[in-house]
This record gives C-alpha cells, structure tokens and sequence, in this order.
C-alpha cells in the first residue's frame, strides 16, 4: 500500500514523525508537507506565489505551501505512483466539532478523499500532548482495518485520539461533530510602537458536548471517529428554502 502523510504542523512535527515510523511498518509511505507550522490554513491554497518543494535529511518532502497544496503537488508529482490513501496528522491538538472548519490537517484528508482517495485524520488531544506514540498505534491499527474492510472513498474519518498511555484507552465509540461556545475570544494589544494589535485567544469551551459526540468521547477516555462528509449541501433544508422560493415575490424565481 502507498500512503500519502502529509499534516499542518510542519514536517518536523512530533506527531507526523511518530506517525511516520508506524506507517512505514505497513505501507510505503511518502511525507508531503508544510515548511513551517500552518495550523488553521484549513482548505486554503497557494495562488499568487510559486511554491517550492525540497527533501529533508529524513526524505520527507517540506512546501512552502498550505496542507492542501501539499496534498496536490505530492499525488500529482512527488510520489512515483498515485497514492492508496492519503493520511493526515497526527495533530497536536483536538480537532472536535466546529474546529473541522479551520483544520489544515482535516482539510488535507477532505483534498485527498476530493481527489478520489479514502482519507483519515487524525489528532491528539490534549493541551500539551505527550502520548503521540499512542495516537500513532491506534491510527495504524484503524488503517489496517481499513485494507481489510475498505469504506467508499466519499468519506473522511475524523479520529481523535486522547493523550492517554495506549493501555488506558476504554475503545473506539462512533460520534458526531459537536460544537464550541461562539465566545469571543480577541484579545486586543498594542504593538511596541503603541499601535492596536489584535491576537485569536484560545478556543472557546464546548457548547454541544453530550453523549454521542466527538467532545463527549475523548472527555470519557475513548477515540473518537466521526465520517466527515465533503459535500457541503444541507439536503434538509430543501423543503425550507423550497418554501421560501414559493413565497419570494421575484421575477428570478423559476424553481416552480
């Protein structure tokens, strides 16, 4: 099997380097990503500079680009051959509910299942994350399992992982997204020059994080999957948007 490992930490990031030595135990693995830390990037791209590419002492290959970027330019030119599964992670940090959204490293599992690929990733959570060796066997266990029983390739699994030692795990429960607090968290300054300034405080607190949930989960000592859908198309909301149409007076309106 070939896997493509790519993160938005950074190449030199623990977790993508544990990951790495698993990985390369079951599958021929080849690192793409970022030169520096891109937390956050979620599916953004690289449009108006070129973008560089170059190998570390390690062979993985580091990107002057986003998570995304990383994802294209290594199945499409750096890996000898298309990949069977593109990985991301393992991040430091939850990526819980509303945090998919800004994720670069969910991002780069949604470019490579957007690419035609199955696609996991994979986070550990905790606010200074030791266990990166745990997260690395669970996620190499999960893959495994999925050469075995494969999924369709319109699915992204979201795992994380709590930053526990590996025998303290209680399993694997299947959630789903919860939310955070819509809390403001700016927190102004001033510059040295006396200019205002503003700093992203810490994420907010969770808001939906009853059983079932990805919060709920980790919080109770077990690894979360949640299956991420890429297309965004609320098909709940047609019969209400339908009504609405109806009821908008507009000479546009041709949904009848």
């Amino acid at each position: 099997m070939k896997i493509l490992l790519s993160n938005d930490d950074g190449f030199f990031a623990p977790g993508i380097n544990a990951l790495y030595d698993h990985l390369q135990r079951i599958a021929q693995v080849t690192v793409v990503a970022p030169d520096r830390n891109r937390s956050g990037a979620s599916n953004s791209l690289t449009l108006e500079h070129p973008i560089r590419a170059w190998q570390t002492e390690r062979g993985f290959f580091a990107v002057t680009g986003t998570p995304t970027d990383c994802v294209h330019l290594g199945t499409h030119h750096l890996m000898g051959a298309a990949p069977d599964m593109v990985v991301a992670g393992i991040n430091t940090g939850a990526n819980l509910g509303d945090d998919t959204l800004y994720s670069g490293t969910v991002a780069a599992a949604m470019e490579g299942r957007a690419l035609g690929y199955t696609a996991v990733a994979v986070s550990l959570v905790g606010h200074n994350c030791q266990h990166y060796d745990t997260a690395a066997r669970v996620a190499t266990e999960i893959i495994e399992g999925l050469l075995e029983h494969p999924l369709g390739k319109d699915r992204v699994l979201n795992i994380n992982v709590p930053d526990l030692p590996y025998e303290e795990l209680k399993g694997i429960k299947l959630t789903r997204l919860g939310n955070r607090h819509r809390a403001d968290t700016i927190i102004p300054d001033t510059d040295p020059k006396g200019r205002q300034v503003y700093w992203l405080g810490p994420l907010p607190s969770g808001q939906d994080i009853g059983e079932g949930t990805d919060f709920h989960a980790v919080e109770q000592g077990y690894v979360s999957i949640t299956p991420v859908n890429v297309d965004l198309t609320a098909y709940n909301s047609f019969d209400e948007v339908e009504d609405f149409l109806e009821a908008f007076d507009s000479p546009f309106t041709t949904n009848k």
